[in-house]
């Protein structure tokens, strides 16, 4: 068996099980007496769109932003790019088009919101007050600080105009359908680009919690926003939202069912260990290479070959200068981990085709990685160390660089337990 390729067919298996037309075609909303309205953020949204305006079959108007070399064609639909992670000028830009798309609307309206991850950082809508400066150090000192999803998106939608339901609440009197692509742990539609049109009930209190239980460095300005800032975000009691419906209508965990399957048909069994896991993820990428030795060297909990999968968002505290995404440094911690022992290859890349900020998704993994960055001139410990696993990968190469795939259902990891070490 050709291990590498084997693991990205079963990539290639998650990101069709994802596919936007695919998720779209069993959840089209009943059609409107009125305008039908079309917004979407995220890496996926241009690809959502397009595959929105082949099912619905009638002009629609309306916007999606997405990230920079990420757009598609699409016959109706504005398609407008913008940075990620930290955002930018274009991403305020998208936010005012958004804004505009939806203004002015009746109760005969409908908007179809298509949202999938990447929205957070794409929507930059900083609140009365602040700025888009404001917003960039934001979104800097979050991806810093090592915080779980839910932690991060409690802040930022107490310093945002769009986040937190507010787009939904200024479509208003409109009815709001949201069709979600998750990319979070537990797939609540709410922490998916900071639910720009689904509120939850996390205010200030919530935020500034955060703030103080991951120690996230946030410049004093922001800190004292939050600690006076007139309102929360509307809660999901609004009677604004008492017409919407949401729907998530992808996620990790069927894109992991799909892999699991696939590799089933090819006489691996599988086992999907969980879709949620968060945490740090060089110490996430040492639980799962602790099973996986186990595995190797006395076959329980299962006997190989077995092929382990999981999906979540890991995080990366950063603690060095180097290259690379949370992905990368779960591969390089394992490859670490597993540094010698034989019958063991592992896959671990983001769904939307990018980890962090690189053109990597991110990278291959086996018992011999860690040898042969060392032969290259690298030492693994120290590019850890330094969040440098980009160019470790790279050094011997490892990379895995599929581009960007249309869509985002979070992190997927799969290890290829072959045969016992023995």
């Amino acid at each position: 068996m050709d291990e590498r390729a084997f693991l990205t067919g079963l990539f290639d298996a998650a990101i069709r099980a994802a596919d936007a037309k695919t998720a779209l075609r069993a959840h089209l909303p009943d059609r409107p007496r009125g305008r039908t309205v079309v917004i979407g953020a995220g890496k996926g949204a241009a690809q959502l769109g397009a595959a929105f305006e082949e099912l619905w079959g009638d002009p629609v108007e309306g916007v999606v932003v997405t990230r920079y070399g990420y757009g598609c064609d699409c016959r109706y639909l504005r398609v407008l790019e913008a940075a990620h992670p930290v955002s930018d000028e274009a991403g305020a830009r998208a936010s005012e088009a958004l804004f505009a798309a939806v203004e002015g609307l009746g109760e005969d309206d409908l908007v179809v919101a298509l949202v999938c991850g990447g929205g957070s950082a794409l929507l930059a809508a900083p609140a009365e007050g602040l700025t888009l400066d404001d917003e960039v150090a934001l979104n800097e000192a979050l991806l810093a600080s090592g915080a779980p999803i839910g932690a991060m998106n409690a802040v930022r939608k107490q310093v945002s105009r769009i986040k937190g339901g507010r787009l939904a609440a200024a479509a208003y009197p409109a009815k709001v359908v949201s069709l979600i692509v998750s990319d979070v742990p537990g797939d609540d539609p709410a922490q998916v680009a900071s639910g720009p049109t689904v509120p939850d009930n996390v205010g200030r209190a919530e935020a500034l919690a955060a703030i103080r239980d991951y120690g996230i460095n946030l410049p004093q300005r922001l800190t004292d926003f939050l600690a006076s800032a007139p309102e929360d975000a509307p809660a999901p009691s609004d009677p604004r939202f008492a017409r919407n419906a949401v729907h998530v209508i992808a996620s990790a965990t069927r894109s992991l069912e799909a892999a699991a399957e696939l590799a089933e048909t090819e006489g691996i069994p599988a086992a999907i260990l969980s879709d949620t896991i968060e945490g740090e993820a060089r110490e996430v990428a040492k639980m799962h290479a602790a099973i996986a030795r186990e595995v190797a060297a006395k076959g329980r909990p299962f006997v190989p070959p077995i092929l382990l999968l999981s999906g979540g968002e890991t995080t990366v505290t950063l603690r060095g200068k180097g290259r690379g995404g949370r992905n990368s440094e779960f591969l390089l911690s394992l490859a670490l981990e597993i540094d010698g022992v034989a019958g063991i290859t592992a896959l671990a890349a983001d769904t939307d085709g990018i980890d962090g900020s690189e053109d990597n998704a991110g990278a291959f993994a086996d018992g011999a990685s860690a040898r042969a960055m060392r032969a290259a001139g690298i030492d693994p410990a120290a590019a850890l160390a330094n969040n440098d696993a980009y160019t470790a990968f790279e050094a011997v190469g490892e990379l895995f660089e599929p581009g960007p795939t249309g869509t985002n259902v979070n992190d997927f990891r799969a290890i290829l337990i072959r045969q016992r070490a023995d």
